[in-house]
């Protein structure tokens, strides 16, 4: 009769750990958010199909763990909140992990840094990117990310109009317009793909580097607070598809320059 007992209390064991099996483990699927308007990291192409180095890392790293990818695009805004709502199981869309996200998500190891920076107009001449030099400028920026809270932290919305969009192309374009006088954005973004085109050509960067603080310390990909064997399973991913050179193929496909 103990033995029966013990039979049972084993088999009751295995059937709640199957219970708390992510839905991503039990049918082979990496559900998986990109931001969607971010040339070069993820953007849609001519016939609405995912593109970009977020999107081939997402793929890279489900072959990797032998899943496969369900790769949807999501607004910059609702990204995180939309992974604590289960819509999908890891946000690959170069996100900086900065200390206030931490207290939301859960982070894999870096797989990018980069530095954010202005552009402005050449004919604007612009030395001085102080919120008091800048006094009365409308300044571009995307909504909710890492450039929004380095301005807002930094006082520039107490000087300056912050004109936030939804996704990091409509600040080029407003630019280029003159409905704003400067853009603060990711540098390699605005370097592959702004810069590249006829329209750019009276732009220039303006100001230094900036890095740290809000920016974080480094990009990598998030996943619910509390699903640690994903981001261990990520991890592994991640440093396997470094040291079989995977990453720095999928690197060289889209930017001329390191991105670690």
């Amino acid at each position: 009769m103990r033995v029966l007992k013990d039979i049972v209390a084993v088999a009751a064991a295995s059937l709640a750990a199957l219970c708390v099996v992510p839905a991503h483990a039990a049918d082979g699927v990496l559900r998986v958010a990109t931001e969607g308007t971010f040339k070069p990291f993820s953007y849609k192409d001519a016939d609405g199909e995912l593109q970009g180095f977020d999107v081939d890392i997402a793929n890279a790293l489900c072959s990797q763990m032998k899943v496969r990818c369900e790769i949807v695009a999501q607004a910059w805004d609702g990204i995180i909140p939309a992974l604590l709502a289960d819509r999908y199981d890891a946000i690959v869309a170069s996100m900086a992990t900065t200390p206030a996200r931490r207290k939301q998500v859960l982070f894999t190891n870096k797989y990018e840094q980069f530095a954010s920076t202005f552009v402005a107009p050449k004919s604007a001449s612009v030395h001085d990117i102080s919120p008091a030099a800048l006094k009365g400028k409308r300044i571009g920026v995307q909504r909710g990310s890492g450039q929004d809270q380095w301005l807002v932290a930094n006082g520039y919305d107490k000087t300056s109009t912050l004109v936030r969009y939804d996704d990091i192309r409509q600040p080029e374009l407003d630019l280029v317009a003159g409905r704003v006088d400067l853009i603060l954005a990711v540098k390699a973004t605005t370097a592959t793909d702004f810069f590249k085109r006829p329209e750019s050509d009276d732009f220039e960067f303006v100001g230094p580097d900036l890095k740290g603080g809000v920016f974080g310390e480094g990009n990598a990909i998030a996943v619910r607070l509390d699903d640690t064997a994903l981001c261990n399973r990520l991890n592994d991913a991640l440093a396997a598809i470094i040291a079989n050179g995977t990453y720095d193929r999928i690197r060289k496909k889209y930017f001329p320059f390191s991105l670690m």
